[in-house]
Parts: structure tokens; sequence; C-alpha cells
């Protein structure tokens, strides 16, 4: 008798997560003794068999058939061809209908907030640190049912917000990926990362929401250091003007050459990378020339400046799905029309863009600005990259090792390889045929501990 399969995909509350996995315990064979169950809780240190029919390791360009990996106390031990009997000691579980694939990487996230906060920040004015904390917790848990076990959250109006969310995830206090914080935004005043608004006093701005506001290069240094002795493991720059904000014109530069290498001076010294935030092609020249390891976004970067990146090889994480929910989502939900107007005006170009950056060998890492659409439609710019030139390979290698790489983890996350965590996820048919499969993740493992397992009635 086919035992009942968990209906529900997400959100689930934390609480409810020891109740999950004892469900879950009905969705394995056995493959010898059973094992003592482990609190839902106790990060990164499950061990598992699983038995795959397809792996996508992350690593190879081709995809091997039935492969068993082995997950032991949060690392992956070995991989072995199918054949192979699982230690009698592990739980096990047959996916050979599946295609497996290493846990995926988004470079590029605000995990502590809503995506309707874009049409009025000065939402964060009245929110509170506990309903910002509540925010993020919800975030990070339909992050990671979505399949993304690893994510970098690039800034937050809220300070450290991220980084304490980091660390409850790594303590297993919260369900959600293992996560890079970069702490507050580093921007100029009335910049865009500043929340300093039109018809807002300042003095009436949160000093909390503004930390990384600064001018000049020794400011910078300043600021910088301040977010590197809190714990970022990555700086985050506001190098120009963003699309959806008021006045000003996309891409226009805002902080000059000299205080972005002065971030970038302080960050190299702490072995961490530094991201820009940059549309204009004037100023992901400067953000590059200054010494920054990627650029986001990048809508209207030109031929010279995209020669410029392969160059010097700094990554391009462009988000280039979240148009079309803005345009659709944002005329329903009546977001500036300044912001509609924007987006329609950049969405296209950046495509291209895109097109052109992978054609000319820049390293394209996956991102999604999770914060002008909801968090658990991460995977929903996979589509959209191999639509726009990407083969379907290189679109889930920029999710997993190429991503890895990138951040410093290619030794921790990216692959399923012995050594590295072990995180794995599982859909019905095959990425490499389409890639959209991979919306819908039927099997979530995060250090050897199942957080999803969902399937159609042939499981």
């Amino acid at each position: 008798m086919r035992p009942a399969l968990l209906r529900r995909r997400y959100p689930m509350r934390p609480s409810k997560f020891l109740t999950t996995l004892i469900l879950l315990a009905g969705l394995y064979r056995p493959a010898g003794a059973a094992t003592v169950a482990r609190a839902p809780y106790a990060a990164d240190s499950g061990s598992i068999a699983v038995r795959c029919g397809t792996l996508i390791d992350g690593l190879a360009r081709r995809p091997a058939k039935d492969r068993l990996v082995v997950i032991r106390e949060g690392r992956v031990e070995s991989v072995l061809a199918g054949s192979a009997d699982p230690d009698r000691s592990l739980r096990y579980l047959d996916l050979t209908g599946f295609t497996c694939l290493p846990g995926l990487i988004d470079t590029h996230t605000h995990m502590v907030e809503y995506v309707v906060d874009t049409a009025d920040l000065s939402v964060y004015f009245r929110r509170t640190i506990a309903e910002t904390s509540e925010i993020a917790r919800i975030n990070a848990e339909k992050t990671l049912l979505a399949g993304f076990t690893t994510v970098r959250n690039l800034g937050a109006y809220s300070g450290w917000a991220g980084r304490e969310l980091r660390d409850r995830v790594a303590a297993g206090e919260v369900v959600g990926p293992r996560m890079q914080v970069a702490g507050f935004y580093l921007t100029v005043p009335g910049g865009g990362g500043d929340l300093l608004l039109p018809g807002y006093e300042e003095q009436d701005i949160p000093e909390r929401l503004r930390m990384g506001v600064a001018r000049g290069p020794a400011e910078f240094r300043e600021k910088a250091q301040q977010a590197v002795d809190g714990g970022a493991d990555v700086l985050k720059i506001i190098a120009s003007g963003a699309v959806l904000a008021i006045g000003g014109v996309p891409g226009s530069p805002e902080m000059t050459p000299e205080e972005i290498a002065a971030v970038v001076e302080v960050a190299h010294a702490a072995g961490i990378n530094v991201t820009a935030h940059a549309h204009g092609a004037q100023s992901v020249k400067e953000a590059i020339l200054a010494g920054v390891d990627s650029v986001e976004h990048a809508s209207l970067a030109d031929a010279e400046s995209i020669a410029l990146a392969a160059e010097r090889q700094v990554a391009f994480s462009m988000d280039i799905y979240s148009g079309d929910y803005i345009d659709t989502q944002g005329r329903e939900q009546n977001w500036p029309e300044e912001f509609l107007r924007k987006n329609l005006e950049t969405v296209d170009v950046q495509r291209r863009v895109f097109s052109d950056a992978y054609r000319s060998g820049v390293t394209i890492i996956y991102g999604t600005d999770a914060g002008t659409y909801p968090h658990g439609d991460n995977a929903g710019q996979l589509a959209f990259m191999v639509q726009h030139g990407m083969t379907p390979i290189d679109a889930i290698k920029a999710a997993t090792s190429v991503a890895a790489e990138h951040i410093g983890w290619g030794d921790r996350v990216g692959a399923i390889e012995a050594g590295r965590y072990g995180d794995l996820i599982a859909v019905r048919g095959d990425p490499l045929a389409d890639v959209a499969v991979l919306e819908a993740v039927n099997l979530v493992i995060k250090g050897g501990l199942v957080f999803k397992l969902t399937a159609d009635p042939e499981l």
C-alpha cells in the first residue's frame, strides 16, 4: 500500500517540521536497521543514501545515469554506481524516476523584505525589528523549499537583519538556506540605497536604516570596515541609480570611482568580495575598473563594459526574469507609474545585454532580485536564461558550481561530490530538455536532512 504523500509545499511553520519529518519516514524504503530520529534543526548533520535515476552533479557537462549518493553527517561521502548497495544503517530514498541536482544557489536575494515594499519604501520607517525578523524567517523557509540551499543576502535597509537570519539558520533555530550576508547598503546620501525619501525629514528616519550612507573615500572606507567588523561576508555598493526609484535616470553614477575603490580595498584586505549594484554602462565600467568582483543588473551595459568584465573576470548577476512580473503585478497593485515606465524601458535592453555578455564569455552567476517578485519563485529565471541564449547546462552551472566558486564556497556547495555539503534536490523530468521543471522541486535535502518531499503517485 502506497503511503500518503505530503500535499502541502509551503509555507510551513518551523514548529511543524518535526511532524513533517515523521510523516516523511513513510516515504523511505528501509535499507536495514532503523536509525535514531534527528532533531529537525540539527544543522548540516543528516545522513542518508539517495538513489538517483539521473544525476546532474553541477560539474560534468553531461548527466550520469543511476547513481547512489551517500551523505553522512551532513557531507557527501561518495557517489557510487547505482548497482551499489547502500549502507544498511542509513535511511534510504529511492528516486529512480527522478533527476537529482546539487542544491541551487542564488547570489542576489533580499531575504528581509516583501515584494510589495518596493511600491512604498516608507514602510521601513514603521516596521519593527520583530516584524522584520518574522518576514525574514518566512522568506528563508520559502527559498529553501524552492530548492535554493545557499544564498547571498545582498544588503538590507534594516541593517543587520540578514546577519541575524544567517546566524539563526546556522544554529538550527530557523529553517532556511545557508547564507552569506552583505549587511547594510553602502551608498551616497539620497542614493539608491538610502531611505531619504521625498516628503520625509532626514531627522525622522531611524538611524539603523541609514548605516551605510557615506560620502568620500575616507567615509566609505570607514563604513566598509564597520560592515566587515560586523560580520559581513560580502560588501554591497550602490554604484548607480536604480530603475525602480523616484526621480533620477536609471544607471546614472552615484558613487565615484575613488569611493568604490576604497570599499574594495577594505573588503579584499578582509578576504571578501564586493558586488556593485550598477545599471548604466559608465557606472558598470567604473565599478569594474575600481576592482569589484561582480555587477548586479548591468541593464544598460555596452560592448566596452561587457568586454571589460570578460577581460577582468568580473561576474554578472543579471535578473532578467523580474521585468515581466513588475509590469503585470505592478499595474495590478498600482505601483508608481514612473517605476512601470522605467521598467519597460530597460527590461528588453537588459535581456539583450545578458545574451551579449554570455556570448562574450562573461561569467554569469545566478541571481534573482527577490525584492521585485516573491520569494519562492527564484527558479523562474532559469527558463528566461535559456530563452535568451544560455544552454540549459550552463544555466544550471550558473546556479550551482559557477556560483559556488564565485562566492568562495567552491569546496562546500554547488556540486554533488565527496566532501561538499550534502545538499541535493530532485525533480520529475529532464532539466536539460526543459529547465522549467526546476520551478517545481520535489525533494530538498540540505546537509543530509530532508526538508521537503512531494511527489506524483508514481513515486
